[in-house]
């Protein structure tokens, strides 16, 4: 492949899949953009903290958005040429974007945002509709999954590193909430694009299904 083409890798996933990880490991590898789409919802979430715009003022919203700019260099997100990672990790942060991201302005554009930055430069991205949705036409599309059992083993041990008192099971009845809600929902469903190939990555380790995407981008 040539080193100037630009090309889109989309990956696709339930929660606990390991697909951000993934996508972050294969954008290092191959020394491209990752694309958190969930940084940008932050980003655009703090502008509106930072603007004293409340949600549910339409309007508002819809000015700040259109005077916006988002980038990603190095892994890190950009807000109006500015670096925000440190800023948009905070609860308040959070809650902003969960807000912001429920309005379907918001997500139409973003979602041609993340195109943009797409067409312009090689890039990984990862989500729940990346592959239908947001690059219908990416030369690599992957759905990466693994057992219910297994994906909430990984979260346990998260959770328990983290200090967090838990059980496997309540993280499992967790889990499988998550893949309800995700796969039923009416604005951005999980998905998999009937052209993207499944990864099942219960018992395979990140190496190796970073070598495989890897492998197959760098032979095509």
């Amino acid at each position: 492949m040539s080193n100037k083409e630009v090309f889109q890798i989309a990956i696709d996933g339930p929660s606990g899949a390991g697909k951000s990880t993934v996508a972050k490991a294969v954008a290092r590898r191959l020394g491209i953009e990752y694309i958190d789409t969930g940084a940008m919802y932050r980003a655009l979430g703090l502008k509106l903290l930072e603007r004293g715009v409340a949600m549910d003022d339409e309007e508002a919203v819809r000015k700040v958005l259109a005077e916006t700019e988002i980038d990603f260099r190095a892994g890190s997100i950009f807000l109006d040429g500015q670096a925000v990672e440190h800023l948009i990790r905070t609860p308040e942060v959070s809650m902003a974007a969960s807000a912001c991201s429920a309005l379907p302005f918001v997500r139409e554009k973003l979602v041609a945002l993340q195109q943009q930055l797409g067409a312009r430069k090689s890039v990984v991205m990862d989500g729940r509709d990346i592959c239908a949705v947001v690059f219908p036409g990416a030369r690599f599309k992957y759905f990466i999954t693994a057992s219910d059992e297994e994906r909430a083993k990984r979260r346990y041990r998260e959770l328990l590193e983290k200090g967090e008192q838990t059980t496997f099971d309540e993280v499992l009845a967790a889990i499988r909430a998550r893949d309800h809600n995700d796969m039923t929902r009416a604005a951005s469903p999980l998905v998999k694009a009937a052209d993207a190939e499944e990864i099942d990555t219960t018992g395979m380790s990140i190496d190796q299904v970073t070598d495989y995407i890897c492998d197959q981008v760098c032979s095509r």
